[in-house]
């Protein structure tokens, strides 16, 4: 945190009626995630929750209310981020070289237009194309592309286990990729 942040820090806090704490941590989550994608633990948000633009998960899934506030809040943070670039190019305070790592540059095929959301966690991340209705998952190098048809994805939850399974949210529910026709890879 900069000495600049106290009063984005305050303004955030009552605009969103969440806590200075909370907006503290998610602030700290969008730098490291270069601005457009965030992942944090916080009690304020229902523990693990997840931001990136178009893409908000809270640790109370179903809890629409508190997924629009804190879409709300990362969204006005990634503003204030975005216009407070350095002349260099790179936004201050951001830790470039995790945002290489998640947000490496187009490693989905070409051809899909701009993700919606983008995510990684270990070794297994993935890319949301709401356009072009697919859904582009690499796993350890493995880049599969699914079609996610009529489903609108808005959220994603990872299990820990050994099959590292993915599942998404939809205006239809949970999606799990077995459901999903794969078109490549």
């Amino acid at each position: 945190m900069s000495a600049n942040d106290g009063d984005l820090v305050d303004r955030m806090a009552k605009k969103h009626s969440v806590s200075p704490a909370a907006v503290r941590v998610v602030l700290t989550a969008l730098r490291r995630g270069g601005g457009r994608m965030a992942q944090f633990s916080h009690v304020e948000f229902g523990g693990m929750s997840q931001w990136s633009p178009g893409m908000s998960m809270v640790g109370e899934m179903f809890n629409t209310q508190l997924r629009a506030k804190l879409d709300a809040l990362c969204s006005d943070l990634a503003a204030h981020l975005d216009t407070s670039e350095t002349a260099g190019g790179a936004r201050a305070g951001v830790d470039v070289s995790y945002r290489s790592q998640t947000r490496t540059e187009d490693w989905w095929p070409a051809g899909l237009g701009r993700p919606a959301a983008v995510g990684a966690q270990n070794d297994l991340r993935y890319a949301v194309f709401p356009e072009t209705r697919r859904l582009v998952i690499d796993d350890r190098g493995t880049v599969s592309v699914y079609d996610t048809g009529s489903h609108r994805i808005f959220g994603v939850a990872q299990a820990q286990s050994t099959d590292r399974t993915l599942t998404f949210s939809s205006q239809n529910g949970l999606v799990k990729i077995s459901d999903l026709p794969k078109v490549s890879g």
